[in-house]
């Protein structure tokens, strides 16, 4: 069964019961966030990058621990780009399924790859996207006790179905809107055809004056301030 046709009327009930997750930057300006999940890969985020470099494009990756652990140059090529980095997990289990000490080892493992990888501190990379989209108001909790935030998304095209790239492009420019995070995914699941996509998406995108930029600008719009402080870290410390 196909989930796409549940991702929009799902999206305006979930975003005001938990307002303290990022679904979507504001409204009135015409910034958007292009974020890929679960790489990075070493056959899928190559092909991708190339896209992204075409078109300067900044981009927003939510990397598996273990997948940053098996091509760490990967991802120190992401990371050297300019590109805003995130957590998936470790290995892409359901956040609830876990217990609060399995999930924080899980994070800090993750961030620990990252380090290794890219020299990030794991002050600098926050941003946690549960995957497949699932967490409870006890997750969520934990991960703001913990001093994490959590990024969702306002367009979900189900790449990772693979329902082709002319689909997954109308699904895309269908949703699409001032603010929108779009998410898809470079890794085994759907990162098949994610460099194709992206190479007709961008251009269509441009053409609809959208300007793209990463997740932590879109947190500083909706909260006026970064009030963890990484924004400003990454920004001293990479770029």
């Amino acid at each position: 069964m196909q989930f796409y046709p549940l991702f929009p009327v799902l999206h305006p009930i979930l975003k005001p019961s938990f307002p303290n997750c990022l679904w979507e930057g504001d409204r009135n300006s015409k910034f958007i966030a292009l974020s890929f999940d679960d790489g990075p890969h070493p056959q899928y985020t190559p092909q991708l990058l190339k896209v992204l470099d075409r078109y300067n494009i900044t981009a927003n990756f939510f990397w598996l621990g273990a997948c940053v652990n098996r091509s760490p140059e990967i991802a120190k090529d992401i990371c050297d780009r300019g590109h805003w980095i995130g957590l998936h997990g470790y290995d892409h289990r359901n956040f609830p399924m876990l217990a609060p000490n399995e999930l924080k080892q899980s994070l800090e493992k993750t961030q620990v790859a990252i380090y290794q990888a890219c020299n990030l501190q794991p002050q600098q990379v926050r941003d946690v996207r549960p995957p497949n989209g699932l967490f409870t108001p006890k997750t969520l909790n934990f991960l703001q006790q913990w001093d994490y935030r959590t990024v969702m998304w306002s367009v979900v095209p189900e790449d990772w179905v693979r329902p082709g790239v002319a689909n997954v492009v109308q699904r895309v420019l269908k949703d699409i809107k001032n603010g929108s995070i779009v998410v898809l995914h470079d890794g085994i699941c759907g990162g098949e055809d994610v460099a194709e996509i992206t190479q007709v998406l961008i251009p269509l995108l441009l053409q609809r004056g959208y300007q793209f930029v990463t997740i932590d600008t879109l947190w500083q719009q909706i909260k006026g301030t970064n009030g963890h402080g990484e924004g400003e870290t990454r920004g001293i410390v990479n770029h």
